[in-house]
């Protein structure tokens, strides 16, 4: 017998990540999917699915969604900046292992968006699902979805404008920035940092972290200078890919300390966006 559920989960897995940005909810959200999907299956009298993997894509989101009220919940007691669960990967896996993994900037992004909102702008744009497959998962009229896809479109890329930097060019400036960073080297981070720069610390409760997003090339630099010598002198650097980017991961001893995600701005490459996710409970899956 054919494992339909299997053969489809990495898609789903993408679908509800990139709707959720959390790994332990999406796997959550999986579990409840394949539940309903073997439950379908045994049912003699629902008859056989003809679709399975329209089928599977509408469960998994309409999931992901209900899910979402969960996540937000938590997030009115979080403590500090909040960013996704990074996905991490070694740096020579082929960058399309999870193709439509989207990048950290881009999902703190989608965070400003309504559920609905986000999970349209996922079918469509990342996944290229029509607007009437949108609203017959969804529930909605096409008319509907497509307004709702109108407002997040806008809105994404106001915030995020489209641009990608070549994969060397940004493991060039992670390298760079990290040596300037673990070297207490303020001059260099001033050289490699954008004058508009934000830096995003995500320690929740237990991590090293700051209580909101910081903006300014000085300040910016000075704290990351300081953050960097925290964990002593056995911090380590492993480079890896995270949501497909070329990334940094820093561990003390044999345990991850943080993962950094590095934006780069259009032209000069300078660093426009700085995401560390120190919190223990997102790391648990790092390595």
């Amino acid at each position: 017998m054919p494992d339909v559920f299997g053969d489809h989960r990495e898609l789903l897995f993408s679908v509800v990540y990139n709707i959720l940005g959390s790994v332990a909810d999406t796997e959550d959200v999986l579990q409840d999917t394949w539940l309903a999907w073997t439950g379908r299956e045994s049912d003699a009298g629902a008859g056989p699915v003809e679709h399975p993997r329209a089928y599977l894509v509408r469960v998994a989101v309409n999931r992901a969604l209900r899910q979402r009220a969960a996540i937000s919940r938590r997030r009115e007691t979080y403590v500090g900046p909040w960013l996704p669960e990074p996905l991490v990967r070694p740096i020579e896996e082929d960058a399309a292992e999870r193709a439509e993994s989207v990048s950290m900037a881009l999902l703190v992004v989608l965070e400003t968006l309504t559920p609905l909102e986000r999970a349209v702008f996922v079918l469509h744009e990342v996944f290229g699902y029509a607007h009437p497959e949108i609203a017959e998962m969804l529930g909605k009229t096409p008319a509907a979805v497509r307004q709702l896809a109108h407002r997040a479109r806008a809105s994404v890329h106001a915030r995020r404008p489209r641009y990608e930097p070549d994969p060397r060019l940004r493991r060039q400036v992670t390298e760079r920035f990290l040596d300037a960073a673990l070297g207490g080297n303020i001059d260099a981070l001033l050289e490699i940092l954008a004058p508009e720069v934000t830096l995003w610390g995500d320690g929740g409760a237990q991590g090293a972290g700051g209580t909101r997003p910081m903006q300014g090339r000085e300040k910016v630099a000075r704290l990351i200078a300081a953050i960097a010598q925290r964990p002593g002198p056995g911090l380590r650097i492993a480079y890896r890919r995270t949501n497909g980017d070329p990334s940094a991961l820093l561990l003390a001893g044999d345990e991850p300390y943080a993962v950094i995600v590095l934006d780069l701005a259009p032209g000069d490459g300078q660093v426009t966006g700085i995401y560390v996710v120190a919190n223990p409970e997102k790391l648990t899956n790092v390595g």
